[in-house]
């Protein structure tokens, strides 16, 4: 054998404790869901429904690797829901862009005069357009982690100005689909409750 062979056998490979016993590890608790995703192992689709229906506004966290709403946008799709996609950061004032007449101003170029366009309200506009098979409006809202305190409360509060729409939102992330109702996210009740 060669020097540096006898060198590493001399030292023991971990050091002792005291007593000469060694300190082992508890073994890590995961699950079944920790690895393939909770949603295929516990289909949580019924709850989902009676949860949209029952709190109106839901606030949803997702996994980063996204695909997961999907599933559960298909769900209302297939109960007779038709769907409103915006995003936080373009939407501006939410009260003003959803349920008033708003004006937008687009940038000018140069020697072009400026404009002003007013758009109808978004909800109310398509509310008028559902057909009558359908059940009602979903606003799916994406990066609503991106609005204050107060957008969140009229969001969630919108439901009740229109009894027809839904209201889901986007508003952060997590290691498995999972919502809460907005109005707890926006303060305007207690957890408890």
């Amino acid at each position: 054998m060669s020097s540096s062979a006898t060198a590493l056998r001399s030292y023991p490979p971990f050091p002792r404790l005291s007593g000469g016993r060694r300190r082992r590890k508890a073994p890590a608790r995961c699950g079944l869901a920790d690895l393939i995703g909770g949603d295929l192992v516990k289909p949580d689709l019924g709850r989902w429904l009676e949860d949209v229906e029952e709190h109106k506004a839901l606030a949803v966290y997702s996994p980063h690797e996204g695909g997961y709403e999907g599933r559960y946008l298909n769900r209302l799709r297939y109960k007779g829901y038709r769907f409103l996609d915006l995003s936080a950061r373009g939407l501006g004032d939410p009260e003003a862009t959803l349920t008033k007449i708003h004006p937008i101003c687009p940038p000018h170029l140069g020697r072009q005069p400026i404009a002003r366009w007013y758009f109808p309200p978004e909800v109310d506009y398509r509310l008028s357009l559902l057909p009558p098979d359908a059940i009602g409006l979903v606003v799916w809202i994406i990066e609503a982690k991106v609005l204050s305190k107060a957008e969140l409360q009229f969001i969630a509060l919108l439901p009740t100005l229109r009894p027809k729409v839904r209201v889901i939102a986007e508003c952060g992330n997590w290691r498995k689909f999972v919502w809460k109702p907005l109005k707890e996210i926006a303060g305007l009740t207690s957890g408890g409750e």
